[in-house]
């Protein structure tokens, strides 16, 4: 009997720029205290764009050990975005920026493709 061994496949992404989306440095600054918290400090965000919300589609954010399968790999302000290629069509020339303000804080994404917005701030329409 011979042991084979099993490599993954290797994953198959490209790397994109800051025209597809560029990070603040507040974001910078949050992203990295959470991927250092969750102990993945080579970690990403991954940007997705979901249909739901008032106005037809949402942001979908989660923190990733790196990119998929057909990812864009983004590396802004000293951090590392995933934005798979169905979504870089909706947020391409987005910026991300983040508030610690208690009423309205968090994540925001600021999207030059955005038509309309809902009053609740958590969904668009392109």
């Amino acid at each position: 009997m011979s042991e084979t061994s099993t490599q993954p496949a290797p994953i198959n992404y490209k790397i994109g720029n800051e025209r597809l989306i560029k990070v603040t440095e507040n974001a910078s600054r949050k992203l990295n205290s959470l991927l250092q918290k969750q102990g993945r400090g080579t970690g990403a965000l991954r940007v997705a764009v979901i249909g739901g919300g008032c106005s037809g589609l949402q942001y979908k954010m989660d923190l990733v050990d790196g990119p998929a399968n057909r990812d864009i790999l983004v590396q802004s302000s000293d951090v590392r975005v995933v934005v798979d290629p169905k979504s870089a069509l909706f947020v391409s020339g987005s910026l991300l920026d983040y508030s610690d303000d208690l009423q309205k804080g968090g994540f925001k994404v600021t999207n030059p493709n955005a038509v309309a917005h809902c009053s609740c701030g958590e969904s668009f329409a392109a």
